[in-house]
């Protein structure tokens, strides 16, 4: 945004409701959906007679097409304007969802699950830039965030609910023909709330052809490699092909961006101190996450023997806290500054961790501790890290930034998941989803979950402790400028 752009900014969220209306209903939609369709999976599966590999598949594919094309979209919408990428995403959005009431297969579910990956990726990173690129102010940027963070957070929390209400009345088709509105009201609050691009804004450099293909490869290949170390094991050769092929395309990626005269992503950007060490601290939080909410869900029901509502009510202390946290992230980076707010809530997600994995055995009041100690953490780690990811970056490249924002989580997330798995497979005897298990099941599948929390604790720790490296290394950037290029 240029100065003259920010002569006009908003000075408060009133002024740019209708804005922050639209782009909190974009992340509602990422949140709300997989939370509400996985309730209605069994009854999917009855309906459309279809096999658990597929049932997976039906937030698999999502989940791959939205971590996949983040990265290419974010450059496209660098380029092109990303207003005019969001509204596409959403048109998709809202035709994908109409077609889920003409379903008559799970082949044909799964085509519309793919379509609803593709507007996520076109409108979920965009949500992100222009919300930052809406207001001059850091901490309006901070407070947009949050808001926009909250209204997503509290459809993943009533999603379950919702949908098992919804599906007590309505056909399970409903449950996706609810982003229909979403879809709507995000379109309306977009194009009526924020002015489209400034020239000035976007860059006209070529798009670097053989850097998506690469990027685009390396990222679907990280995240399909977690659901066959789950579901086949690390005995399988199937999973560590794919682990073998994600890591040669990210070397050939990283060879061609260093090499390329007009790259995808700009490596010297990524190494900004900002940049990376924000990047860093989300990629802990998404390991730790995913990591622990696999484990907690696999203690409480198979271990402890806790029915599945009961087990959704021993993950209550984390939903307050993602709920309720909002209101505490601005007077905290208020306190402590965005730096310092970045590197503490992420090294609160590895406390959690951590507790989880040395105390979570002896009672839940351990386990509940460890939720909220996760959950706090994560609070604040999405809305100051991504900030600092943007205040690194040109603002011609905010698009991208906050793409490998979410890109950073999506993979980490896969990885916590994968680790957890192949831990659990290797050191579980016997099928772990049986029930009356012998007491040296029971106390493999203890000594695995600390084994699996502390890992997991160990390589975010790490990640945390380097990004607070990287971040000590980061000048002050003033609003609208670019960073000074680190080396790479």
């Amino acid at each position: 945004m240029t100065s003259r752009a920010f002569d006009h900014a908003p000075r408060s969220l009133r002024e740019a409701w209708t804005a922050l209306a639209g782009l909190s209903a974009v992340f509602l939609f990422e949140m709300l959906d997989n939370s509400i369709l996985n309730v209605a999976l069994p009854t999917i599966g009855r309906d459309l007679h279809a096999s658990t590999t597929a049932l997976q598949w039906v937030t698999g594919s999502y989940a791959v097409a939205f971590g996949g094309l983040m990265l290419v979209f974010g450059a496209l919408a660098d380029r092109f304007g990303r207003r005019r990428v969001m509204l596409a995403g959403l048109v998709l959005l809202g035709v994908a969802g109409l077609a889920t009431a003409f379903v008559s297969s799970v082949e044909q579910l799964l085509a519309v699950r793919v379509a609803m990956g593709v507007a996520a990726a076109m409108t979920t990173p965009g949500s992100l830039a222009l919300a930052f690129r809406l207001f001059a102010d850091d901490g309006l940027r901070v407070r947009a965030t949050t808001l926009i963070c909250t209204v997503g957070l509290i459809g993943l929390a009533i999603g379950p609910t919702a949908g098992g209400f919804l599906l007590a009345v309505a056909p399970w088709p409903v449950l996706l023909l609810v982003n229909v509105p979403v879809a709507a009201l995000a379109f309306l609050g977009v194009r009526f709330g924020i002015a489209p691009d400034d020239p000035a804004d976007l860059h006209r450099d070529p798009i670097d052809v053989a850097g998506a293909v690469l990027g685009t490869a390396a990222i679907v290949l990280a995240l399909l490699a977690p659901t066959l170390f789950v579901g086949d094991g690390a005995g399988d050769w199937r999973p560590w092909t794919l682990t073998a092929a994600a890591i040669a395309a990210a070397v050939l990626f990283v060879l061609r961006e260093r090499s390329a005269r007009h790259p995808l992503l700009d490596l010297r950007l990524v190494a900004h101190p900002l940049v990376s060490s924000g990047l860093a601290f989300k990629a802990a939080a998404g390991l730790a996450t995913a990591g622990l909410g696999y484990l907690v869900t696999l203690q409480l029901q198979l271990d402890w023997g806790w029915t599945p509502a009961l087990a959704s009510l021993g993950m209550l202390p984390q939903v307050v806290v993602l709920i309720a946290g909002g209101a505490l992230i601005r007077p905290f980076v208020d306190r402590v500054g965005l730096g310092r707010a970045a590197w503490m809530s992420a090294a609160a997600v590895v406390s959690g961790l951590a507790v989880f994995g040395v105390l979570g055995r002896h009672g839940y009041a351990w386990v509940a501790l460890a939720l909220v100690l996760v959950a706090a953490g994560m609070r604040v780690v999405g809305v100051v890290a991504g900030v600092n990811v943007l205040r690194g970056l040109p603002r011609e490249r905010t698009t991208i930034g906050a793409a490998l924002t979410d890109t950073a989580t999506e993979v980490t997330s896969g990885a916590g998941i994968a680790v957890t798995g192949t831990i659990l497979a290797a050191l579980f005897t016997g099928d772990i989803a049986t029930t009356g298990w012998t007491a040296h099941q029971t106390a493999q599948f203890r000594q695995a979950s600390t084994v699996a929390g502390l890992t997991l604790a160990a390589v975010a720790a790490a990640l945390v402790v380097w990004g607070f490296l990287r971040a000590r290394r980061a000048a002050p950037v003033a609003p609208g400028a670019g960073p000074v290029l680190a080396p790479a």
